[in-house]
């Protein structure tokens, strides 16, 4: 992931964006854990979840629907069963609902990059002497003969983008960097 300085970011959230945070809330971190996290009062870290409220009625929502059906469902449909999900003990439970969250992200996040993984391979195998060597996370590492690095820097960000189809309600960015090693393509 690039960071890319906007100008007028507060520096907590600069701090944020920097240390992935954002991501960490998403995921089900809470108040308490971001706060922890970053080094700030959890009055802030409220503060700065209530900037997007969206993300908070997301995490609700999907607590609730979990604690109804005992289960969370990404979306191509893999199920988590959440045993803890309506445990009294507080821990379990918010363990529970931490793990429901980050199922939708991560099951979603998931099936894209394997997606595109059969896309660009099924792509690369037709003539472009052009490999597939690894996942890291969310990103693909590839190895491309210079000759035919442009081709492949311009199609790669078309080809991730259009697997968001039908999963995604926001249009999905991506990026291509080259370098003679994962390092310093970034």
């Amino acid at each position: 992931m690039q960071l890319i300085p906007i100008p007028g970011l507060s520096p907590l959230t600069a701090k944020l964006c920097q240390n992935h945070q954002l991501r960490g809330l998403i995921d089900g971190m809470g108040q308490y854990g971001l706060a922890k996290s970053l080094g700030i009062g959890s009055l802030s870290a409220k503060t700065f979840i209530a900037l997007y409220p969206g993300v908070a009625e997301y995490m609700q929502r999907t607590k609730e629907q979990a604690a109804a059906q005992g289960f969370v469902e990404n979306p191509s449909g893999r199920r988590l069963y959440l045993p803890n999900i309506r445990n009294k003990n507080a821990t379990a439970r918010a363990g529970a609902e931490r793990a429901a969250i980050n199922t939708s992200m991560q099951g979603a996040a998931s099936d894209l990059i394997k997606r595109a993984m059969t896309d660009i391979s099924r792509w690369l195998s037709d003539g472009l002497k052009s490999k597939l060597m690894m996942q890291v996370h969310d990103e693909l590492v590839l190895n491309a003969p210079e000759i035919k690095l442009d081709l492949v820097k311009e199609k790669l960000p078309q080809m991730m983008a259009k697997v968001d189809e039908g999963i995604l309600k926001v249009p999905l960015i991506a990026e291509v960097g080259a370098g003679m090693n994962w390092g310093k393509a970034h």
